[in-house]
Parts: structure tokens; sequence; C-alpha cells
């Protein structure tokens, strides 16, 4: 067997554990493929003669791909001063020369890491959320993730120690705040069909934005007609507004909100993301009762 041959056996072997760390750091399918296709190309052209521990490395290489990607997204973001980040690729059809994804396997790593923890996980830093994900979820050793960060093992575990005390406040506070958000939501949904303008405004914040179009009287105008025909729906667990057509799925409006206050509006009608949404609709009383 070539050199070629074992490697491209041992990077098989441990795919889906690749994607699953690329997903998790990520929290995008396609962003995910692309930084396990790109670790394929590293691996590609690497020695392997001094490997022992070919999952380790494979996992270090992903995982510093994934580093590098988060931080050029948080650079784009602070570049753009607030605007609306980019919509995540697609995913592609292949990630490696020895097979396909599942579709199956990304529904599962959709449910497994819910929208919920992905916007705790947004807040943090680029490297928190390296050693957070690489040690809490994947049992990786401070050691190794202090090589991947350059740092020592100690700082590492502080900052998956920093890391886990953000995500375990979140959570404390998840349950008053989802039941809130609900009220917001299905008011805003209710305005937007009775076409009560006056009340819209008053749940949006002034600055509120919504893909490239800014202000509550400009969001309210452009956002009241298609919110006339969704519904009030758990996504993951976390209340938003689902539009659908023959029973699929071809909008999701998830809501940002601080202080009582629509403060950011995102919709997302990718079919495949959509697909691997885990989506509950309220009945009409659930709405009603806000």
């Amino acid at each position: 067997m070539t050199e070629q041959d074992w490697l491209s056996e041992r990077f098989a072997e441990h795919q889906d554990r690749l994607h699953a760390v690329a997903y998790r750091m990520l929290g995008s399918p396609g962003e995910a493929e692309d930084a396990v296709q790109e670790a394929w190309l590293r691996v590609s052209r690497t020695d392997t003669g001094q490997v022992e521990n070919p999952a380790g490395w494979l996992t270090t290489i992903v995982a510093r791909v994934c580093l590098n990607m988060l931080e050029a997204r948080r650079n784009r973001r602070e570049e753009s001063a607030g605007a609306l980040p980019p919509e995540p690729a697609a995913p592609h059809a292949s990630i490696h020369p020895t097979g396909q994804a599942d579709p199956e396997d990304e529904a599962l790593l959709a449910d497994s890491v819910g929208v919920a923890l992905m916007v705790v996980l947004d807040t943090l830093t680029p490297v928190e959320r390296l050693a957070f994900v690489l040690h809490d979820v994947f049992a990786v050793p401070f050691g190794e993730i202090g090589a991947v960060i350059d740092r020592s093992p100690v700082a590492a575990r502080q900052l998956a120690s920093r890391a886990r005390r953000r995500v375990q406040g979140a959570a404390g506070a998840s349950d008053a705040g989802r039941s809130a958000k609900r009220e917001i939501v299905a008011a805003f949904l209710a305005a937007a069909r009775g076409g009560d303008f006056a009340a819209l405004l008053e749940l949006l914040d002034p600055d509120v934005v919504v893909g490239e179009v800014r202000g509550g009287h400009a969001v309210a105008g452009f956002f009241a007609g298609r919110a006339q025909a969704a519904r009030l729906a758990l996504v993951e667990g976390v209340p938003a507004a689902v539009w659908s057509h023959r029973g699929r799925p071809k909008a999701v409006f998830m809501f940002a909100i601080s202080d009582g206050k629509i403060t950011r509006i995102t919709i997302d009608t990718d079919p495949d993301r959509l697909r691997d949404l885990d989506i509950v609709f309220l009945s009409a009383r659930d709405e009603e009762l806000r």
C-alpha cells in the first residue's frame, strides 16, 4: 500500500468525526465541508511518516483550518461595522475523494447542536470557541488544544472554562427568554397579518436590520407582506416564523431581540439548510396567548 493510499483510508475512516468537529466549530454544513476539504488538501501534501495518532493528527489539522475561518469571519464582521454576515455556502456534493456527505448525518448534526447553542458560540472569540468545542464536546486534551492555538495547556484550560461559563449562563436564562421571545414573535406576526403598522413599529428597534434594509419604517414595509403568510414555530427549539408552500418550509425568519425590541431579522431560504432544521409549528392559540 502506498503512503497516499494509507492516508486516504485513514481520512475516510475518521471523516465523520472530522466533519462533526468542523460543524461544531463553524455552525454551517457548507463551511464545515469546506473546512474538511481544505484539511484534506493540506493532509495530502504532508509527509505522514512521523504520524502515530492519525485521529488526533487529523483533528488538529481540521481545527486549525476552522480557527482560520473563524478569525476571517470575525474580521469580516468587524469591517462591515454591523452589517449582516454573508450567508454561509450551501453544502458541496463531495468533501473527499473517497465519499460524500450523508444528508442524514447532516440532520443529526444540526439537531445535536441547535440554533440556540450556535448563537451563544458565535459570541465567543475564535480561540475560546475552539477550546470549548474540542475539549467539552470531543474530549481533546488541553495539551493538544494548546498546540493548535499556540498557547500553553493552562491557557487552553482557562479559555475553555471561560467559554463554558458563558454557555452555561446562556442556558440558564434560555427558558424565560424563549417564552418572552415567543410572545414578541407572535405579536409581530399578528400585527403583520392585521396590517397594524403602528404595532409593528412598537415591536421594532429603530435600528433593526433585515438583509440590507435598515430602520423600523423600512423593515415594517419590507417584511409585513411576507409575514402575513408565515406561521409561529419553534425552529431547533427557538421561537421563529416559517413560511411554507405545499407543506414544505420555504423561508425561516429568525429574530434577535434585545430589551423587548426586535433588533435583527435573519431570513434563510436555503433548501438544504431548511431540510435539516427541526421545525415544530405552534397552534393559532399559541399565537393568541401572548
